[in-house]
């Protein structure tokens, strides 16, 4: 089994982390101790890698398994000769016959034990080993306060598996949660901690994987994988010398409603920056000469209603529809011959809201909602997106029966009987107008050269992504705009040159 590789991570649902759990202890001889010793020593290595110098650590211990591998950390740190102190809620010892074995050898070995409230800014680490995968509400109580007292120390924190508060399944923290400088999770990763709220509680993370055998991965399959930069180079070769611009895709751009032309504009750029090899843009007028003055490369004409539209879209491989677009009348003409060109399709903004009025399997399309549109689409509601960003996005792709990128922190990408991809790129500096037209161009300059809707989309909103953290490691996330992203679109868009 492929833990990790450079361009991909497989993660798992927790239903998923926990029959892993039973199968590698059932192959390591049946004794589930076996992997806590292992975890919480694998641990203690991730905190001297990364905190070499902490002489003081506080172990917060939940009662489950999860405090039973900070007892075995804690243990380790003892034995190192630094000063270490498990504390743990008054009445929150060992629940589990393991997390007590633990605790017991942790005793043995000269460990003492504190009793919260305690000060923890006199600490120089912090492992924070209250809850573990199980936690699925607000924590409540003294937990509660403890997470906030963890969080007011101002000390590093390093969770195990998972920040305290955070529920790895659905990515999100119903409450009060730690906020980790790292976290090391054990044998699997977790598919929720990659996506909306979780990022700002995950901090820098790493995988160990416990010396599982590959036999327990057999028959558990990953629920998603996390993409990384590498995956680009598979997307995106070297093109062949004896091509033409025409195998590179003929894109139509259409959009750019009276007062809108700065969307279609920005699409259409991405477009081009992205490698398609013949834009067409379909717009008002009144956007022609500015937009020919901004990239004369783009073919660009004015379309005032749906019947001049007919011929560029006979021409083209690929059609992005929804920058700029609008709902007025204009609008809604060129929506209905794009949905019945019988082309490929990207859509987003305006176009998303046309389609969720009347709702229909689309087949060959990419839709591209940020999270309002995502709820317009399924008839539901911003806050009920965001709690669980995975179901939502398997929702649109049954509903729609395509392709969809879901956008946000850790965007999600989708598709029919495919696993989700989750786009380990991207920051928020991109939560700024025009950053999701700037996407529409470059999903469909990928669709244009071939590559499968799915595909496409995953490639594009990596590259989209990717992009946007050069720029902002350039330039600073405050104040970042849309077409500071287009020189590092052409460069990445290359990456055995970038």
């Amino acid at each position: 089994m492929d833990h990790f590789s450079p361009s991909h991570v497989p993660l798992h649902d927790i239903a998923a982390a926990r029959r892993l759990d039973q199968a590698a202890t059932a192959l390591l001889g049946g004794d589930a101790f076996v992997l806590m010793q292992r975890a919480g020593e694998a641990a203690w290595q991730v905190a001297m890698q990364r905190w070499p110098k902490a002489r003081r650590i506080a172990v917060v211990c939940g009662a489950g398994n999860n405090g039973g591998d900070g007892y075995v950390l804690a243990r380790c740190v003892r034995l190192a000769g630094r000063q270490v102190t498990v504390i743990h809620p008054a009445g929150g010892g060992p629940a589990t016959p393991i997390a007590q074995r633990a605790c017991t050898a942790y005793l043995a070995a000269g460990g003492e034990i504190g009793l919260f409230p305690c000060a923890l800014d006199s600490f120089e680490l912090i492992v924070d080993a209250l809850f573990g995968i199980g936690l699925n509400r607000a924590p409540e109580g003294e937990a509660a306060a403890l997470i906030s007292a963890i969080d007011a120390a101002g000390v590093p924190v390093l969770a195990l598996d998972v920040p305290s508060g955070v529920d790895a399944g659905r990515g999100i923290a119903p409450g009060v949660a730690v906020h980790a400088a790292h976290t090391v999770q054990f044998i699997s990763a977790h598919a929720g901690l990659f996506t909306g709220d979780a990022l700002e509680y995950l901090g820098s993370w790493s995988l160990e994987p416990l010396d599982v055998p590959a036999a327990a991965f057999d028959g558990v399959l990953p629920v998603a994988d996390l993409l990384h930069r590498e995956a680009l180079a598979a997307w995106l070769p070297p093109r062949r010398l004896n091509t033409h611009k025409g195998e590179s895709g003929r894109v139509l751009m259409a959009g750019g409603d009276h007062g809108s032309g700065g969307a279609v504009m920005l699409a259409s750029e991405s477009a081009l920056r992205s490698g398609t090899g013949l834009l067409s843009v379909a717009t008002r007028a009144s956007h022609v000469a500015p937009l020919l003055t901004r990239r004369p490369e783009a073919m660009v004409h004015a379309v005032e209603s749906g019947d001049a539209l007919e011929p560029m879209l006979v021409r083209a491989d690929v059609v992005a529809l929804g920058p700029g677009l609008g709902q007025g009348g204009w609008g809604r003409d060129l929506f209905a011959r794009v949905l019945a060109c019988g082309k490929p399709l990207v859509l987003d903004a305006d176009a998303l809201n046309l389609l969720a009025q009347a709702p229909q399997a689309l087949g060959d399309a990419i839709l591209t909602p940020h999270p309002g549109e995502a709820a317009r689409l399924l008839g539901s509601d911003t806050a009920s997106i965001q709690r669980d960003r995975f179901t939502a996005v398997r929702a649109l792709v049954e509903r729609y029966r395509c392709a969809v990128v879901l956008k946000g922190a850790g965007s999600l990408v989708a598709a029919p009987g495919q696993a989700v991809r989750v786009i380990g790129a991207g920051n928020p500096g991109m939560a700024v107008g025009g950053m999701g037209d700037l996407l529409t161009g470059v999903v469909a300059a990928l669709r244009g050269q071939g590559l499968s809707a799915f595909d496409a989309a995953s490639a594009g909103a990596l590259l989209h992504s990717l992009a946007g953290d050069a720029a902002a490691g350039e330039l600073g996330q405050r104040g970042l705009l849309p077409s500071d992203l287009l020189p590092h679109l052409h460069r990445l868009a290359n990456p055995r040159r970038a």
